[in-house]
């Protein structure tokens, strides 16, 4: 079984394929051609920085929408993007402008306005993830969070609270998306992407 952790030049890649495999991934392949993400038998998109600049990177990849949207849309593998990684699953986001997404799930990426002046952003540290649906791969727990946008729309399955709700993950058929780290996440984070690796939508 092959993994495809895209390499797009914008993200934890060492430390997530470090946590793919210490959750018994044998075959992760840290790639950033299109080619072998249109073979892959799973695939994680991770992503760190702005959404403008994740989404023009990932573009910039020759044939990797493409291969996206043949492998995972239409071919139904496992899909898991993390961070900015799940934020590219909506249709746009507001970081810097708007940027367009992939249009995978409903809904937009904007900037945490917490109600308590007090209450930091970035939103950064441990923080309770609770499911708003049940979803095989989502459990309670805790999980270890770092942005300042957080995507608002449909196909939320978990939320957290940073001085009101944030969506802490969104689930459609193949496709999850998390918003915090399960690479920096311990226990909670490895049992995460166990499930992720043996999961069949």
């Amino acid at each position: 079984m092959t993994l495809a952790l895209i390499d797009y030049g914008a993200g934890n890649l060492h430390s997530v394929a470090n946590a793919l495999k210490a959750a018994g991934a044998t075959d992760v392949l840290i790639t950033a051609d299109a080619a072998a993400v249109a073979k892959a038998d799973r695939i994680v998109l991770p992503g760190v920085g702005a959404f403008g600049a994740c989404a023009a990177a990932l573009r910039g990849v020759p044939g990797m929408v493409e291969a996206l949207e043949e492998r995972v849309r239409a071919g139904g593998v496992p899909f898991l993007g993390i961070c900015v990684g799940m934020q590219l699953m909506a249709d746009a986001g507001e970081e810097h402008g708007v940027h367009a997404g992939l249009g995978w799930v409903r809904g937009t990426v904007r900037l945490l306005t917490p109600s308590d002046a007090h209450a930091k952003v970035p939103h950064m540290g441990w923080n309770d993830v609770v499911p708003a649906t049940p979803h095989p791969l989502i459990a309670p727990g805790e999980a270890y969070f770092l942005h300042s946008y957080a995507f608002e729309g449909d196909d939320v399955i978990a939320g957290t609270d940073h001085a009101g709700p944030v969506t802490a993950a969104i689930g459609r058929h193949n496709m999850l998306g998390v918003q915090f780290h399960p690479e920096k996440s311990q226990r909670y984070g490895l049992a995460l992407l166990e499930r992720f690796l043996s999961w069949k939508p």
